[in-house]
C-alpha cells in the first residue's frame, strides 16, 4: 500500500463533516503524541484508505453496480487448465495456451471462446486462502468470512440484497444449480437465503394454484385460520411469529405465483438462437436465465456448475468441464453487453481455490489455495486488466507456496472490492444474534481491480 501523501490528505480534509473526519483530527492533534507514536505509518494509512473510500462513495455515484452474477465452479477449478496456463514448464502439465483480445494476455486453450471476450475482463491470478478444505473453503469463498462455530456468516448476495431496496415480486437472490452448499442469510436470516431452482427448462414448481381464483383465496383463508388457532390454543405458543416468517412467506408465495415478473425465469421466450449459443446443457441455460432475471431486476444470481474435483486425471475432467463453461461465458458477457447490462452488472467466475502445481500419481492436482484464479467483469472493473502473478519456478517448489504469488489477494479482500462496487460500504457494522458488533467485511479494498 502506497504511503500517506498530502493528496491522501487533502482528500481526507475534503470530507470534514463526516463524523470519521472530525474524530481523525483530534487524533492527530492529541491522541498520536499521547501514545508515544504507538500506531504505525501503515496503521495510519489504512485510516486514511478508509476515510478516502468513504468520500470516494459518497460522491463517487458512477461506482454503484446493481447486479452480480456468480458462475460458481464447485469443486476448485485448475488455474493452470484455465486461466493461468504455464505451458512448458514442469507444472504446465498438457495444457497449452492461447492468445486472447487483450494482447499479450493468454489463457488455456480450453477456453477458446472465453479469450475472445478477454478485453472486458479483470483477471486475478493471485488469490489466496487459509482453507484447503471443500466445505471450508466454500464458507469462507462465498462470505468472505472463514467458518465460525458461534455464528453463519451471510454470503455476498445475502450482504447486498440486505443493504439495498428493490420493489419486487419475485425472489432477489437466486440460486440455480445450487448443490449441496446453497448461499445463505446466515444471521441476516432466512429471508435473505437464496431462492433454489433446478435446470432452466423445467418450469418452476408449485407456481400454479390448479383451481379458480375463489376457490384458492378460501384455501388460504382456512390455512391462515388453522396456523392461528395453532397459535391460540397454545401449541405453537413457543414460537416466535417474526422468526417462523410464516405469514410474510405466505404473502411473498402467493405474490409471487400471480406476478408477471416470474416469466423472467421463463427462458423459452427467447430466440432459438440465442438460447443455442448458451450450450445445450442445464449450466448454459442457468446463464441465460441469470440474465433475464438481472434485467427483471433481481440483485443477485448464482450459478453453479459443479465436477471440478480433479484428484485422477485432471487433463481431460478440467477441459471436460472447460467445454460448458467456455461457451456459457462467453454468451453471458455478450448478451449483457448487447442488452446494456454489464457496465452495471458484475460477473464473477471461480471455485473455492485451484489445484496444486505438482501433478500427482493419479494424473491429477489437488486442493491448493495458494495462487489461484478468479475472472471479474463488469461494473466498474477494469477491463483487460490482469492483477497478479504466479512464478512456476517457485511455484513448483512446493516448500512455500506463498513465495510463488505476487501481489497476493485474499478472499476477505475481494468481498470489500465487491461490496464497494455496490456502493456498500464494507466497514459498516451489524449487531449479530449474539451481541457481537461485527463489520460487513474484515478486507481491504483492491483499488488497481477497480477503472
Amino acid at each position: 500500500m502506497e504511503p500517506l501523501t498530502a493528496t491522501h490528505t487533502e482528500g481526507i480534509e475534503a470530507g470534514c463533516e463526516s463524523w470519521w473526519n472530525f474524530h481523525r483530527r483530534r487524533f492527530l492533534r492529541g491522541g498520536a503524541m499521547a501514545t508515544g507514536g504507538l500506531l504505525s505509518q501503515g496503521m495510519l494509512t489504512r485510516i486514511a484508505e478508509r476515510l478516502s473510500i468513504a468520500s470516494e462513495s459518497k460522491h463517487g455515484e458512477k461506482l454503484a453496480a446493481k447486479s452480480l452474477i456468480i458462475l460458481w465452479m464447485q469443486g476448485g477449478p485448475s488455474q493452470l487448465e484455465t486461466f493461468d496456463p504455464h505451458p512448458g514448464s514442469k507444472i504446465g502439465g498438457e495444457t497449452k495456451a492461447i492468445e486472447t483480445s487483450v494482447p499479450g494476455l493468454q489463457i488455456a486453450s480450453t477456453l477458446p471462446r472465453t479469450a475472445e471476450i478477454m478485453h472486458h475482463a479483470t483477471l486475478v491470478r493471485s488469490m489466496v486462502s487459509k482453507e484447503g478444505d471443500h466445505e471450508r473453503a466454500t464458507y469462507n469463498m462465498k462470505t468472505g468470512w472463514r467458518p465460525d462455530p458461534t455464528l453463519i456468516h451471510p454470503s455476498i448476495g445475502s450482504v447486498i440484497c440486505h443493504q439495498t431496496e428493490d420493489n419486487l415480486e419475485i425472489p432477489r437472490h437466486v440460486s440455480i444449480l445450487s448443490g449441496q452448499w446453497p448461499s445463505r442469510g446466515g444471521y441476516m436470516g432466512s429471508v435473505f437465503d437464496a431462492f433454489q431452482t433446478g435446470d432452466p427448462k423445467d418450469p418452476l414448481p408449485n407456481l400454479r394454484s390448479y383451481t379458480d381464483k375463489k376457490v384458492f383465496e378460501t384455501r388460504l383463508d382456512d390455512l391462515r385460520n388453522v396456523v392461528e388457532s395453532e397459535f391460540r390454543r397454545g401449541r405453537l405458543r413457543e414460537l416466535d411469529k417474526n422468526k417462523t416468517l410464516h405469514e410474510s412467506s405466505t404473502v411473498r408465495a402467493t405474490t409471487m405465483m400471480a406476478s408477471e415478473q416470474i416469466k423472467a425465469f421463463d427462458i423459452a421466450l427467447e430466440s432459438a438462437s440465442v438460447i443455442d449459443s448458451f450450450g445445450d446443457n442445464s449450466f448454459g441455460r442457468g446463464c441465460l436465465s441469470a440474465i433475464r432475471l438481472i434485467e427483471q431486476g433481481v440483485r443477485c444470481v448464482e450459478v453453479e456448475l459443479s465436477g471440478w474435483d480433479s484428484h485422477v486425471e485432471n487433463y481431460s475432467l478440467q477441459s471436460g468441464r472447460c467445454k460448458i463453461l467456455d461457451g456459457a461465458l462467453h454468451s453471458l458477457i455478450k448478451q449483457l453487453e448487447e442488452r446494456g447490462l454489464l457496465d452495471k452488472t458484475i460477473v464473477m467466475c471461480g471455485g473455492e481455490f485451484g489445484r496444486t502445481p505438482k501433478i500427482n500419481v493419479a494424473d491429477g492436482r489437488d486442493h491448493w489455495p495458494t495462487g489461484f484464479s478468479t475472472f471479474l467483469a463488469g461494473g466498474p472493473f477494469r477491463p483487460g486488466h490482469v492483477h497478479g502473478k504466479t512464478i512456476d519456478e517457485l511455484m513448483e517448489t512446493g516448500k512455500d507456496p506463498l513465495t510463488g504469488v505476487d501481489d497476493a489477494v485474499r478472499i476477505e479482500d475481494l468481498h470489500a472490492t465487491l461490496l464497494h462496487a455496490f456502493g456498500v460500504d464494507f466497514s459498516k457494522e451489524l449487531q449479530t444474534p449474539i451481541g457481537r458488533p461485527l463489520s460487513l467485511s474484515a478486507g481491504r479494498i483492491i483499488a488497481s481491480l477497480l477503472g
